[in-house]
């Protein structure tokens, strides 16, 4: 639902058949299988055990002898291969899910919206003009008003009809709009002619048949899918490493050259100096201290050399800041790929640690069904969604390394995973009410000892 308000705006009111609507929900099913596979099978787990510790089937087996890690130990297994299924449909599937979906949606989004024109109300679905019908007969609209800025909003021309139709062309490519028995009006403030006596600020024009042809390609016209080859969505783990080597080295050199274009020409005040000559105009500044050079010039000097100083610390600024501008793309198109490649396997990865969260979880708690199952699950799934969110944004602004902000989420519920299965396998009741009243009331009885401990004190002195 999230997904669907967020490109509403590229479905509604653009005529978009079936099918097209259907292949979009699609691909959109198989981009969300990312975030809804670990919720599943952290539901599935908590549920399934749930229902055993309920039923004392848990307890039964415990009590034959047989440990957690051996009941789970066929379902460990199990999700084993779905973390390598899991794997390989983000390395092979999603990224041709995500290149036909974004692909449709760019399409969908050039798509003109679907020629219905109102009555009561101005129409501007066809760009740079607004058509405005009070009714319409069978086909046949009445009292039309047409603002046209296809020249610009300062030659606008208005047009008034008693009567129009629409048609469209063969190939649907544009509006053929007949008006009848109407008039022109037309601005001409950039053509105004002048004369000894007045000026003439528009043109106006009576007629009694006017056709307008007008752009309005009413096909649906898809891109192609190359247009999305470049980008980390469409890669696979090889593709995305081969881009991070290659741009990588690009940025890399790019930067190197930057920082020695900047010491060779801004820095000393000399343009194209050689090394060797760079190098011997270091020994001779360290010779001396600016601080005194400063001093002892005489006042229009002083005031020359610290206009110069500004100067070229503008130039500097400009220079670095625009050598800055020429990095943050290279720079970008790595991290991103960075953050795509690491996306593979976390995946896989928290599939893994919502199992070994979800089933200790569910023998703990003993409740089965869709009740208490379903609000745990919620719960650690939104923790879980707003570290990797987090952790992502980091990684993106570049504030983190891609390994920090894309491993955060999993290194944060892998200890709690850990925690919760060696509770379920010491038989701890972690979320029994009783045990936290029975806290409670020996931290409140320890609490008041101590408080009257002092009293008496107070009393003695």
């Amino acid at each position: 639902m999230q997904f669907l308000w967020k490109h509403v705006a590229e479905l509604v009111g653009k005529g978009i058949g079936w099918s097209v609507l259907a292949e979009f929900f699609i691909y959109a099913i198989f981009s969300l299988v990312p975030m809804a596979l670990p919720l599943a099978i952290l539901l599935a787990s908590i549920m399934t055990f749930g229902n055993l510790g309920e039923n004392f089937e848990l307890t039964a087996m415990k009590a034959a002898g047989i440990s957690l890690f051996r009941i789970i130990r066929p379902l460990i297994l199990f999700i084993s291969m779905v973390c390598v299924g899991a794997f390989y449909f983000s390395n092979y599937v999603l990224p041709v899910a995500q290149t036909k979906l974004w692909t449709l949606i760019f399409s969908l989004r050039q798509k003109s919206p679907e020629f219905d024109i109102p009555v009561g109300e101005f129409y501007d679905g066809i760009s740079n003009v607004n058509i405005y019908v009070r009714g319409k007969d069978k086909g046949l609209l009445k009292d039309l008003m047409i603002y046209d800025y296809s020249d610009g909003f300062d030659n606008a021309t208005v047009m008034v009809a008693d009567s129009g139709r629409v048609q469209f062309s063969a190939d649907n490519k544009f509006l053929l709009l007949s008006l009848y028995d109407g008039e022109s009006f037309e601005n001409l403030k950039k053509q105004r002619i002048s004369s000894s006596t007045s000026s003439i600020p528009y043109r106006r024009e009576t007629f009694k048949l006017k056709e307008i042809l007008l752009d309005f390609d009413t096909e649906f016209t898809r891109y192609d899918e190359s247009m999305l080859q470049d980008q980390h969505v469409s890669k696979n783990i090889y593709q995305l490493k081969q881009s991070i080597d290659s741009v990588g080295k690009i940025s890399t050199q790019r930067s190197i050259e930057q920082g020695k274009e900047v010491i060779r020409q801004h820095y000393f005040g000399r343009e194209m100096m050689s090394d060797a000559k760079l190098d011997s105009t270091k020994v001779d500044v360290a010779k001396y201290n600016p601080d005194s050079l400063f001093v002892s010039l005489d006042q229009p000097s002083m005031l020359r050399a610290t206009s110069i100083a500004l100067e070229r610390a503008r130039s500097m600024k400009e220079v670095i800041s625009y050598n800055k501008m020429m990095l943050d793309e290279p720079v970008m198109y790595v991290r991103r790929h960075e953050i795509e490649w690491h996306r593979k396997f976390t995946l896989s990865f928290a599939c893994l640690i919502f199992f070994f969260i979800g089933a200790p979880l569910g023998a703990i708690i003993r409740k089965g069904g869709l009740g208490a199952p379903v609000v745990i699950s919620v719960i650690m799934f939104i923790i879980y969604y707003i570290i990797d969110n987090t952790g992502y944004k980091m990684a993106r602004e570049g504030l983190w390394t891609s390994v920090q902000g894309m491993w955060l989420s999993s290194s944060v519920l892998l200890p709690v995973g850990i925690f919760l299965t060696y509770k379920a396998v010491v038989d701890a009741t972690l979320l029994n009410p009783e045990q936290y009243v029975k806290l409670w009331n020996t931290i409140k009885k320890r609490f008041l000892s101590t408080k009257n401990r002092f009293s008496n004190n107070d009393d003695l002195e």
